[in-house]
Formats: C-alpha cells, structure tokens, sequence
C-alpha cells in the first residue's frame, strides 16, 4: 500500500478555528491569529478508500498547519518554514512517501524547493500541475455548457504572472481567438505577452486592471495568490464564465447573489477512485473539506496520483509550471482514475438545471442590453 500526507491550513480564521476551538468565533479575528500562532501542526485526519484503477491502493493523512493565509504571506519566512517542516516530520513519522502543500503553503517562499531540501526524506509536489490541468477543463466544459465556443471567445487570466496563471494562459492562448493577461506588474505581462504570441492564434493583450481587463472576457480563470476578493458583480460581462482556481476566493460572494447571468465554478475538484474516507484520528468522526463524498482539490489529488504510481519524487515545485507537467499529471490521472467532478460554487453544487438558468438569464439580459452601432453593450 502507498503512503501520502497532504497540508491543510484554516482559510477562515474565526469559521475553521472555532471547529476545535468554539469560544474563537467570539472573538477578534486577530486574536485568534495569535493563538494559533503558537499551536503546533498535528494530523487531523486519516485518509483511505482510495483504490486506484490499476488495483494499487493508498492510505494517507491530512496535516493541518495552524496558520491563515495572512499569516502564511506575512509571518517571518523562517517561522513559516519551520511550521512547514514539522507538518514534513509528522509526515515522515507517519510512513508517508511524498507530501502535497495545500492552498497558501503551496506559494510562500519559493514554492516547497526550500523545504524539499530540509526534508530529503520525503518527496514535496504543491499541486499545481494538475490543478492548471483541471481548471482548463472545467473552464472549457463550462464554457461550452454556456455557449462559448474557446476559438471564438476571448479568455482573460487573472494573476497570469504566477506559476498557475501563466501555464493557464500558455495552454489556453493555443485555443482561444484572444487572450488578456491581468495582472499587477506591467512588465511581467509584456514580457509574458511577449512569449505567448508565438504560439497564440490570436491577439494577447495585458491590463493591470481587472474591470478593464474582464470587460470583454467571455471565459474567466482566476489565480491569484490575493488575502482578499478581486472580482466583483461589475466587473463580469453578461454571460461569461468565471473559474476560480484560488483559495481563499478571488470572486466575491456579491458576484452570486447580484449576478444571476454569470456562472462562477471552482477549479480543481476532483473525483478520486475507489471509496475515498477522511476520518478524525481514532474516531469515526468524518472529518469535511465540504465537497461531495469522495471528492478533493486538484493539488490533493496531484500528490495521491503520484503516490498510487510510488512516484516518491519532488514533483511540482518552485514557481513555474511546465505544459509538460500538466500534460504528465493527465496521463496519470487518466491511469489511475482520477477525474474532474461536477461543478460547484461558494461550497454548493452547480446543477444542469443552475446552468440552463444563468444562460437563459444571461440571453434575456443581451437582448434587453443598448445597442451602439451594431455592436450589443453590457449593462
């Protein structure tokens, strides 16, 4: 049997900390950050079930390291390291082979190549080949469910100067009639830009804007590494398609609620093979990410895949990605039987129905749009 540990840590500092700790939903969320920071990582979970197509099967755990996002991005790095390496040496303790850095502990510091080498013992992947991969097809197949077709649709990247957005934009840039890179520095999206147009069929344009770089956009595929919310209800056009690959969210939860003709989806859930279980140690208590039974993100499923296939090697790190990686994580998700789930958005699943409903909705909303000249204008 192979052998995984994978990293959690609390989004939501008051919401995550109070399922151990209730009186934390009481209080500051700064004074909760200050409790934590001073907690130890420790295994909240054993995982099992998983049984790959091949017959392989894998057991694993989930590390929880005490620290939100805002303490990941700007704690000292050494103190962040070395939560990092404990949750490594829990995992080492525990027999496991290789170890997934999960949401924010995936993009601090130089993206696991540090901790790789403090902790020989055991192989490091955050992910984020197969979550690149699994947010291209969950753009695509909602788009196409949406009534975009990708060669005559334009496509914007937000956070196209990271790791994920890049690969994102390289892929799709192949596909789409135009692409924009949104970003904050300019000169890394001209630069990238610069690159794209060789193998783009269409027109590759930047902003530093998110309104302006999304006002025309028809697909969306979000990446950011941001605390906060970038997208928000105004910035959408009329019928596009937002993935939000992030965690926490780049789309604010205004979008749903004032926004009935946009469909906003989750990158990277993923159905893993066979009877997956996630249980508190030494209890029967479920322990919930709060997806579908059998369900897990994309970079989760990176490092189980790799285990099934006793890929006991550093995998995904640093801060690029290579189309390469993405390609071989397909392969191997396709061997062992890992595929992307149905949609869902802001913890709840999206139905056929939900879908036909934000299209109709978004149809009568194009119709109603002022005309100028010939062209139809987004209200």
């Amino acid at each position: 049997m192979q052998k995984f540990a994978f990293i959690i840590h609390p989004i939501d500092a008051k919401r995550d900390v109070a399922r151990s700790y209730p009186i934390a939903k009481y209080l500051p969320e700064r004074v909760v950050e200050e409790f934590i920071k001073h907690k130890f990582p420790i295994t909240v979970a054993e995982v099992s079930g998983v049984k790959s197509l091949t017959g392989e099967e894998l057991q694993g755990w989930l590390i929880a390291c005490p620290l939100t996002p805002r303490q990941l991005i700007s704690l000292p790095p050494d103190f962040v390291l070395k939560r990092l390496e404990q949750c490594g040496m829990i995992a080492q303790e525990l027999g496991a082979g290789i170890l997934g850095l999960g949401a924010f502990t995936a993009i601090v510091g130089d993206g696991g190549i540090t901790l790789a080498q403090r902790l020989p013992g055991i192989a490091i992947t955050t992910g984020n080949s197969y979550t690149v991969a699994t947010a291209i097809q969950g753009a695509k197949k909602a788009a196409a469910l949406m009534g975009h077709q990708l060669e005559q649709s334009q496509v914007a990247v937000v956070g196209a100067t990271g790791s994920i957005g890049r690969t994102c934009a390289e892929v799709l840039a192949r596909e789409a009639a135009s692409i924009v890179l949104v970003g904050r520095d300019e000169t890394r999206l001209n630069r990238i830009a610069a690159d794209l147009r060789d193998i783009s069929c269409g027109d590759v344009l930047v902003s530093t804007s998110v309104p302006e770089g999304l006002k025309n956009a028809d697909v969306v595929i979000t990446v950011t590494s941001a605390v906060d919310a970038v997208i928000q209800p105004s910035d959408i056009k009329i019928g596009a398609v937002v993935c939000d690959v992030s965690r926490p969210r780049d789309v604010s939860t205004r979008v749903v609620k004032e926004r009935n003709d946009v469909l906003v989806i989750e990158g990277g859930i993923v159905q893993v093979p066979g009877n997956m279980v996630c249980k508190k140690p030494g209890r029967d208590e479920q322990f919930s990410f709060g997806f579908p039974p059998g369900t897990a993100y994309a970079c989760m499923s990176e490092t189980m895949m790799l285990a099934l296939d006793a890929r006991y090697e550093n995998f995904t790190l640093g801060k690029e990605v290579t189309v390469a990686q993405v390609d071989e994580t397909e392969r191997l998700a396709a061997k062992h039987g890992f595929q992307l789930s149905g949609f869902r958005s802001f913890e709840k699943e999206v139905s056929e129905d939900t879908i036909t409903r934000v299209h109709s909705n978004a149809c009568k909303k194009q119709e109603l749009s002022p005309l100028v000249g010939e062209e139809k204008v987004r209200i």
